[in-house]
């Protein structure tokens, strides 16, 4: 399985788009929304103590009694954190109701936690998978609840100055660690489809993309449509990817500029690291107009590394002397970017969008749309 439509539901919710006051433009959720937990909200609910009976049975070291949380932000698989006398847990469950097919796959997250843990990969800890729907109406897992600070904003405000090129520098460190994963030796061959990565993404998202009438047309996807394929670097390379390699998705030491695990596996398949590594660095090049991008910053001031500066840093981290096609692989995931946002603005005018945030998603389509072709003529288009 490949990332697909379920890329929509995630960005339909704000992950922690950056503007001056820190709220999403357009809309109303600021960073502190997305922090902490609530009451489980109503359309999440389920049997908390048919939740209870099953981990007493199936978690080791369980005690009750159980307190239920949800965790506050825009995950598309609803997450809980469970409270007991003796520790707290963390739950991923697929939504309630009718859902894309292949979407949601709660299942495969637990089961990539799970082998990256035996690599030494920096994840939580899986207790236990559940795929009896009787017991809480859908298929959930429990896993370790990581303590430690998430970095909503790609500029890490909350870091002192000094600090800051510690914490780029472990970013970059972990997604080489991952991409360095002999996946084959963790179980995870048969995870996704090895090979042509780059040619199934592009087929798979021009095809959503010109299949939405009401969405229509626009001159730089049509462009794009047509140069990304005869522009594929040449050579294979299969890796573990995450998908969806943000700050905003892993877990910092309470104190320390290091990685304690990263979040948010649902995108996660066999891929070209080098698809995976652009899209973690697309932060360079994405103005803070979807979600936290650092173009237009000032990084010296800010003291961040320059994106020239991360590149190489990856090389050395992975082993590499260069990273050819690196440009190409920024305008691949820009056009990809821009197609699930063309999804988003199809639904929003069908009235079948999830959240109130799409209208601002729709809006900006254009927008990245041009960003994504721009990113082809850096590239030779």
């Amino acid at each position: 399985m490949e990332p697909g439509q379920e890329d929509q539901a995630r960005l339909e919710t704000c992950p922690g788009r950056r503007s001056g006051n820190g709220t999403c433009n357009g809309g109303t959720m600021s960073f502190e929304d997305q922090k902490g937990t609530s009451a489980v909200r109503e359309q999440h609910r389920f049997d908390e103590a048919a939740l209870a009976a099953w981990m007493q049975d199936h978690v080791a070291g369980y005690q009750g009694p159980l307190i239920v949380e949800q965790f506050k932000g825009g995950q598309s698989n609803p997450t809980y954190k469970l409270i007991t006398p003796g520790r707290s847990y963390v739950m991923r469950r697929k939504p309630p109701g009718q859902l894309v097919k292949g979407a949601h796959a709660v299942d495969r997250e637990a089961r990539v936690l799970a082998a990256l843990e035996k690599a030494d990969f920096p994840v939580a800890h899986v207790y236990g998978l559940c795929t009896d729907d009787s017991v809480i109406g859908t298929w959930f897992f429990i896993m370790e609840m990581v303590e430690g600070r998430i970095m909503w904003d790609a500029t890490f405000p909350d870091v002192d100055r000094e600090e800051r090129p510690a914490y780029f520098a472990a970013m970059n460190a972990t997604i080489a660690a991952l991409h360095k994963v002999d996946y084959k030796a963790v179980g995870l061959e048969d995870y996704g489809r090895p090979g042509s990565y780059f040619e199934r993404q592009i087929a798979r998202w021009s095809k959503q993309y010109l299949a939405d009438e009401e969405a229509g047309r626009n001159p730089h996807m049509d462009r794009l449509i047509e140069w990304l394929p005869t522009a594929i670097p040449v050579g294979e390379e299969v890796s573990v990817v995450h998908g969806d390699f943000r700050s905003d998705n892993m877990i910092f030491h309470p104190s320390e500029p290091r990685i304690t695990a990263v979040l948010d596996w649902e995108l996660s398949t066999l891929g070209h690291p080098l698809a995976d590594f652009a899209y973690h660095a697309m932060m360079y090049r994405m103005p803070p107009l979807i979600v936290p991008g650092l173009a237009g910053a000032d990084l010296k001031a800010l003291n961040i590394p320059s994106e020239e500066e991360y590149l190489a840093a990856y090389c050395r981290n992975s082993g590499r002397d260069s990273l050819p096609g690196y440009d190409f692989a920024m305008a691949f995931n820009f056009f990809r970017f821009a197609a699930i946002i063309h999804g988003i603005k199809g639904r929003y005018l069908r009235g079948t969008a999830a959240n109130a945030e799409a209208k601002s998603r729709a809006d900006a389509f254009p927008a990245l749309a041009e960003l994504a072709w721009d990113q082809a003529v850096r590239a030779g288009a």
